[in-house]
């Protein structure tokens, strides 16, 4: 009796006591780390730990995000059912009817209105089967032109930059394991420490392997304090620093002349511009001497192997395209491309910023980086979707166009998947205005974002640690995201929840997927032969090898590298261009002295609806900030850790006050992961890039003032 009741209780001690292993990745950054979340269970407890893993390019690194990323996978906000909106509140509804209601607004609508009518909104960080997917629903399942994404935000500028000067965007033309063979690295509107912190052994080891690193923004961050030289430049005056640094570079002879005239066009150009710039004036505009351009430019020119990183500092302005071709001028200039330890970088911000934008959620590509203006692109996807090519539609507009087509009452109904556009778009006050005027709209996501609550329909979406699929990262790499885990409730993954709604709209014949390895083997046929190649790889091969795009075969592992021998330009040789000394399009006045700038703190991310849900990150940034310089903050009466408002003629937001004194005195830097009133972009400019459309984030002009008077008596 007695050895019986041992026994029992030693299995109901083991039924108690389990450990579950989940392969996965972070779901945040470019970098794709990838990790294990060990889940022990003892009863109904259960007890979490993430470990990193080695195959990946930070080479078993995680950052606070990582290592947390999990709670907000597991939180108890998570959206379950289908909810709909009656009377103002949501009621948990079933698919079906979720379906009959898109079926129903949708149909009715594009009848009425058009098939333009109804919109498609994205995001970078869907995997690459999701991207694909949305796109051709988009323009098979709805037949509309008006699908865009946050990427727009985000990389608009660099790829557009990249493809007309290389032929090719990937985010970088090198492995990582390159970085430290640079002798020179130029980390321009890049803060990396803490937005990809996993990268930074690589610049450290750049260091110490004797690298001289130049760092250039408007205020101190992590990444400039690792820097050897920092260029706090006046904000949207980097074009203008580039040709300053390019005027001294041929000025002294120091550019490679062999690879300008063998490997480039437009030098002449270039060089003739180059000529009648002062180098005074530069020093003026940017708000730096003489001396240190000099410097700059010597010390980049002088050693054989250098790089270029830039990332949202530069890109998101509203000349930003053409401040990356000036930082690309100043790569093809002095010969550091296509060898080790020499090229140039985009730092992409979104998990999968880079495969989300090769795909086709973009509105003016197809998948595999293809023109949807191309004839030739048409038809070979048209072929392969099985429509005739007339039927594809054709380009649409940019993220924010789309807004002020809904402002305007063009675009009538919105699908949104992944993005909190309400958060992440400039100038929220058009952007609340356009949501609501909307006769439906239809959010896809894990909680109830500051989007969602606009929304007539919410479907649950799956997290990163139920949903299979690729992703590519920051240096083109692709890889294999598993999935560890069954989805909670009802929830759905975004290609069923796609394929669902096809259904219902008479489309199932185009989406009829029963897991996401047969989207990306349709989507390797789609890539096939365009820029973004990756018909070689396959995802029994991602689950053994490392491999890079383009990939034209099996067998081939891709370019880790590019342009060692050519570019991707019909003639084989790089562009160069000359750029202009541009100023911000808002410039500071008498009611509005201060420049703004914005970004990111290491422990949120994006519109921070999954980092706010995570009390490991939230803990440790509970509110947004205003940095301020104690200079500024005294001539406006503003006390350190005070509430101040941050007016623009756009609208206001609010935060608490900090001091800074290593910030130029002329600007203030606010994080952009906050909603409501702290929602830094209720004052961000709008005013778009002519080329890519990118808004002007990080440049406009804006008051400070604090919330209560404490110089009054």
């Amino acid at each position: 009796m007695t050895g019986s009741f041992l026994e029992h209780f030693r299995h109901q001690q083991q039924d108690a006591e389990t450990e579950t292993v989940m392969d996965t990745q972070c779901p945040f950054c470019s970098v794709q780390c990838t990790m294990q979340l060990l889940e022990h269970r003892t009863g109904d407890r259960k007890k979490y730990k993430v470990l990193p893993l080695k195959d990946t390019v930070s080479d078993g690194r995680l950052c606070i995000k990582g290592r947390n990323a999990h709670q907000h996978a597991l939180h108890k906000e998570r959206i379950l059912h289908p909810m709909k909106k009656v009377n103002g509140q949501f009621e948990e509804i079933t698919w079906e009817e979720a379906l009959s209601f898109i079926m129903e607004q949708f149909s009715t609508i594009q009848e009425q209105d058009g098939l333009d009518a109804v919109g498609v909104y994205g995001g970078g960080s869907l995997t690459n089967e999701e991207a694909y997917l949305l796109g051709k629903f988009a323009r098979v399942g709805l037949k509309t032109k008006h699908i865009d994404y946050n990427g727009r935000y985000c990389m608009s500028a660099a790829a557009s930059a990249m493809n007309e000067a290389f032929g090719l965007d990937r985010g970088l033309t090198n492995e990582m394991e390159e970085i430290p063979l640079a002798e020179c690295i130029i980390l321009a509107g890049t803060n990396i420490a803490e937005c990809q912190p996993t990268l930074l052994p690589y610049f450290r080891k750049a260091k110490d392997n004797g690298a001289f690193i130049i760092a250039i923004d408007p205020r101190e961050t992590l990444t400039t304090k690792l820097a050897d030289l920092h260029l706090k430049v006046k904000p949207g005056m980097d074009a203008a620093l580039v040709n300053g640094v390019l005027k001294v570079i041929l000025d002294r002879n120091l550019h490679d002349e062999r690879f300008i005239q063998e490997r480039t066009e437009g030098f002449d150009e270039v060089l003739e511009h180059l000529s009648g710039v002062d180098l005074d004036a530069i020093a003026d505009l940017t708000g730096l001497s003489r001396q240190i351009i000099e410097y700059t430019a010597v010390t980049f020119a002088s050693v054989s192997r250098a790089m270029v990183f830039t990332a949202r500092g530069v890109e998101q302005q509203t000349h930003g395209h053409d401040t990356v071709r000036n930082f690309i001028n100043l790569v093809l200039a002095t010969g550091n491309m296509g060898k080790p330890g020499a090229g140039y970088g985009a730092v992409t911000g979104q998990g999968n910023g880079q495969g989300g934008r090769e795909h086709g959620q973009k509105a003016d590509q197809l998948p595999g980086y293809r023109s949807i203006e191309n004839p030739e692109h048409r038809n070979y996807i048209a072929d392969l979707w099985g429509i005739p090519e007339k039927e594809l539609p054709g380009k649409g507009v940019s993220a924010y166009e789309m807004m002020e087509k809904m402002a305007d009452g063009e675009i009538k109904a919105l699908f949104i998947m992944g993005s909190n556009p309400l958060i992440s778009t400039p100038n929220a006050t058009l952007a609340a205005q356009a949501l609501k005027r909307l006769k439906c709209l239809v959010v896809v996501d894990m909680f109830v974002s500051e989007t969602g609550m606009l929304a007539d329909l919410l479907l649950p979406s799956s997290s990163y640690l139920e949903d299979e699929g690729t992703l590519t990262n920051l240096e083109g790499r692709v890889t294999l995201r598993r999935a560890a885990r069954s989805c909670p409730g009802e929830v759905r993954h975004d290609w069923q929840i796609l394929c669902d709604v096809a259904r219902v709209l008479g489309k199932e014949a185009y989406f009829s997927y029963t897991k996401a390895e047969d989207i990306f083997n349709e989507l390797r046929l789609a890539s096939k032969g365009g820029k973004a190649d990756y018909f070689g790889i396959t995802y029994s091969r991602l689950k053994e090898e490392r491999i890079y795009w383009p990939c034209p075969k099996e067998g081939h592992n891709g370019e880790g590298r590019l342009f060692s021998e050519t570019f991707a330009r019909p003639n084989g040789k790089a562009k160069m261009l000359p750029v202009i000394n541009h100023v911000p399009k808002e410039r500071t006045s008498e009611s509005y002295p201060l420049h703004l700038t914005t970004g990111r703190v290491m422990s949120h991310y994006l519109s921070g609806s999954q980092t706010r849900r995570s009390p490991a990150l939230s803990a440790r940034q509970i509110e947004s900030f205003v940095k301020i310089h104690p200079k500024t903050a005294n001539a406006f009466g503003i006390k350190d850790g005070t509430m101040v408002y941050v007016d623009s003629s756009r609208g206001r937001m609010k935060a608490r006050g900090a001091y800074d004194d290593s910030i130029r005195e002329d600007t203030l830097f606010i994080p952009f992961h906050w909603g409501g009133e702290q929602n830094v972009n209720n004052v961000t400019y709008q005013g778009l890039d002519p080329v890519c459309k990118m808004p002007g984030f990080k440049v406009c002009a804006v008051r400070v003032s604090p919330v209560i008077d404490l110089t009054r008596n």
